[in-house]
């Protein structure tokens, strides 16, 4: 029972009976409305992933745009699922801290990559195993990440982010329209509205809406663009009121070697992505986080990816802006994500969700866009700027976005290479990662800079003793 004053789950706030923030539950009411809260903050994120990649699959003849509703519930519903597994916690699955899950966009480029190549069944193979191996490595990563400096992950995050402007680019100009609506003054005014909405909302709106931003432009842009004739939402009378995601939707998973090795390797990448958001919420809310809990957290990772993979959707990380969400609120309970998460679960439950986002004008998503993956890139940057510079870790972070971004800025450069070397080289991102990690591991040796410093929540010398415990 509350006393005195006290506010269950606030930062700080630990109850009269010794109850961590985290472990508090606040009133029903408070708790329902601060989840909304939260998939408010990540819906945009959350959709722009299945749009991005679905899109790119119609283009290249691989996917049928009337399906691409169900991409959208289906990530929707396991982001849902990961986020309640992740925060509530299940035997040795979740970090049991409030950690909204959804789709990484480090996986974007890759799966259009693979998807092109191969079809979206080989999305789905490499997806599922590279969940299994997340599980697998999971008690063993805090030894792997050691090799992941802020050099690396920033260097990553920031292509990640430039890698995918030419997806915002696509949008603003309509490719998918016919030829005489595309690149249109309409279009391009449009997706500037957008644009301008989200950095209003974000430079004028009460602190807690800030993090609502591209979400707020996306409303306004789509409404605009309803107004002007853009945008179709004739398929959301059709659709049904409720319908359940179902396994293996577009086809049996195929196994191709080279999209599971390119899908593993973004995997371990996204594994850090995850560690780190595990490491900040930690020190947000007061709770220490450990070795155990880290291997629990990424664990959960690796199980919403086999989910994803089994569900039609894509591997799944912690919401960065979520994380700052938690900050910005001060609420560190984990129950309110997990009402978060069954916020998700129902609206990935709900097709007409599905088919309103589908309809969204491509330009409002194009300005939208803009802003969303420019500050994908602005984190990687903000991660790089914690680097002590040489010439030499320069040279590293120069090569490696040059030529991450040489498929981006010159569109069939590998076309006339064999078919899984052309996989590989068309993902920016993968070979972005892989020329960073391979340079830092040979070239950034000066004062053991090639390693990530220890953290003080736990080290390599940890990991065995806290996954050897009792399961809570």
């Amino acid at each position: 029972m509350d006393t005195g004053g006290h506010v269950p789950g606030m930062i700080g706030a630990t109850a009269p009976d010794g109850t961590h923030p985290v472990d508090q539950r606040p009133p029903l009411a408070r708790t329902v409305v601060l989840g909304l809260q939260h998939v408010l903050a990540m819906y945009a994120g959350a959709i722009a992933v299945p749009l991005i990649v679905g899109g790119a699959l119609v283009a290249a003849g691989q996917f049928d745009a009337g399906h691409m509703h169900h991409l959208i519930v289906a990530d929707l519903f396991v982001a849902g699922v990961a986020s309640v597994v992740q925060s509530l916690g299940l035997w040795r699955f979740g970090a049991r801290l409030p950690l909204i899950q959804g789709v990484s966009f480090v996986s974007v480029a890759p799966m259009i990559a693979i998807g092109s190549e191969h079809g979206i069944t080989a999305i789905y193979g490499s997806v599922i195993v590279t969940g299994v191996v997340m599980m697998l490595v999971a008690p063993f990563f805090a030894r792997i990440v050691t090799f992941f400096p802020p050099l690396v992950v920033g260097t990553v995050i920031t292509v990640v982010g430039l890698s995918l402007l030419s997806v915002a680019a696509g949008w603003l100009f309509d490719r998918d329209a016919p030829a005489a609506e595309q690149g249109t003054g309409g279009n391009l005014l449009l997706g500037l509205g957008t644009l301008v909405t989200v950095i209003c909302i974000h430079r004028f709106a009460p602190a807690a809406w800030r993090s609502m931003a591209v979400l707020g432009g996306i409303v306004v842009g789509t409404v605009v663009g309803v107004v002007l004739g853009a945008g179709d939402f004739s398929a959301v009378a059709e659709a049904d009121w409720v319908g359940v995601p179902a396994p293996f939707q577009f086809g049996t998973p195929t196994f191709d070697v080279v999209s599971i090795l390119t899908m593993v390797l973004v995997g371990l990448v996204i594994m850090t992505e995850t560690s780190g958001d595990i490491v900040a919420v930690g020190d947000i809310t007061g709770r220490r986080v450990t070795a155990r809990t880290l291997a629990d957290g990424l664990r959960a990772d690796g199980l919403a990816t086999v989910l994803g993979g089994v569900f039609n959707t894509f591997p799944y990380s912690a919401f960065a802006q979520n994380v700052g969400l938690v900050s910005l609120s001060r609420v560190a309970s984990r129950y309110v994500v997990t009402a978060a998460g069954l916020i998700l679960v129902v609206l990935g439950l709900l097709p007409k969700v599905g088919e309103v986002a589908a309809g969204i004008p491509a330009p409002v998503l194009g300005g939208a866009g803009v802003a969303l993956f420019g500050m994908v890139a602005a984190a990687g940057i903000r991660t790089l700027s914690t680097v002590t510079w040489t010439e030499t870790r320069s040279l590293i972070v120069g090569v490696s976005v040059a030529v991450a971004m040489l498929p981006t800025v010159f569109d069939g450069l590998y076309a006339n290479l064999p078919p899984a070397v052309e996989t590989v080289l068309d993902s920016g991102i993968t070979v972005g990662a892989v020329t960073v990690i391979l340079l830092n591991l040979l070239l950034n040796r000066e004062g053991d800079g090639h390693r990530a410093q220890p953290s003080r929540h736990g080290t390599p010398d940890d990991v065995g003793a806290a996954t050897s415990a009792p399961a809570r």
